[in-house]
């Protein structure tokens, strides 16, 4: 059985490393991705509340995310931070934007081989962000820095200091990307700043290595210059000098490995969502004028899952679809439910 086998690793898991372990992944399925939320933290606290506060020593978060609501890494790590006398984060694979973040405030981040991190600068998603021209009804998410290089390419690449082209070149932009989404650009890089200095200063003392603070801090939402920079161990450690970085013994190398195979697995990571091939698989035969629904198909988009419970965020929905006379067949993706459940 799936569970059984994911248990049984995090039961060792905790046995190698002395601690308790909670798992936390949300999607990243390519077309069925979903974010870290706030919802996440009552769960989590749940799972806390199963044992008594004096049996929980070392704590290990083990996080698999592309990120998601900037706020929720405070409030996971001041949660678990009250239940440990040691946070831990293991990072077995991806760990981007707010997971990132969420690594920032532990005591240690054990990362796999294949452990990733990343920038932490936002996307900033608000009704008055451009419009799409590729698919209209959608709005494209502004990316914090790359306001910030347009105004650096302005002064520094096509060196215009002159303040009545600066202002030029400012409303330009503004003609582009309404301001109030612009006011938001720089809100939100305010935000990620202050979060990461926050979460840092959990556990670095603010007074004597306030530098060190900044230094981290200006590598994680500026230096990186890209997004989707995957940021390894080493660099985290050595470049960036996030010293709380670890490197796993062997055996829990290993174990961290298969226990997120097991996820990635039961979460479909590896296989895209493809609405179209999935219904016309489904029904093969579909002649021309023919009209279809496909059975309720479930999906599991996150994971919190400790040695007392499991919690899955589970979807269903079903595929609605019409061959067309010219042999094209439209789908429609019709969600059912969507909600937590428990095992």
């Amino acid at each position: 059985m799936p569970k059984a086998n994911r248990l049984r690793l995090i039961e060792r898991l905790q046995k190698v490393r002395g601690s308790h372990v909670i798992s936390y992944l949300t999607s990243t399925r390519p077309g069925m991705e979903v974010h870290m939320a706030m919802d996440s933290i009552r769960i989590i606290f749940e799972h806390l509340s199963l044992a008594e506060p004096k049996e929980w020593g070392n704590i290990d978060l083990f996080l698999y995310s592309n990120g998601g609501d900037g706020i929720v890494p405070w409030r996971l790590v001041t949660l678990l931070r009250e239940k440990a006398k040691k946070l831990s984060v293991l990072i077995p694979y991806r760990a981007f934007s707010a997971a990132t973040l969420t690594a920032l405030g532990a005591d240690a981040v054990v990362m796999h081989p294949m452990g990733m991190m990343g920038p932490t600068d936002p996307t900033v998603n608000t009704p008055f962000n451009p419009i799409d021209p590729m698919n209209p009804p959608n709005r494209i998410g502004i990316n914090v820095e790359d306001v910030t290089a347009f105004i650096a390419l302005i002064k520094e690449d096509a060196e215009i200091h002159h303040e009545d082209e600066l202002v030029l070149a400012f409303n330009k932009l503004a003609e582009q990307v309404h301001p109030l989404a612009l006011g938001s650009v720089k809100r939100f890089l305010s935000q990620s700043r202050m979060m990461a200095r926050k979460l840092l200063s959990l556990h670095i003392d603010a007074s004597k290595n306030q530098h060190k603070i900044d230094e981290i801090v200006d590598s994680f939402t500026s230096k990186l210059f890209y997004h989707g920079h995957p940021i390894n161990r080493l660099e985290a450690k050595t470049e960036i000098g996030l010293t709380t970085v670890e490197n796993p013994t062997l055996e829990v190398e290993q174990v961290m490995w298969n226990l997120y195979l097991d996820y990635e697995k039961e979460m479909q990571l590896l296989e895209p969502f493809q609405p179209a091939y999935e219904f016309v698989s489904k029904n093969p035969s579909l002649a021309p004028g023919q009209q279809a629904i496909t059975p309720i198909t479930t999906s599991k988009l996150a994971f919190i899952e400790s040695e007392m419970r499991t919690d899955f965020l589970q979807m269903e929905y079903e595929l609605s679809g019409q061959r067309e006379p010219t042999g094209v067949t439209k789908v429609q993706f019709l969600p059912r439910s969507q909600g937590w459940e428990t095992e």
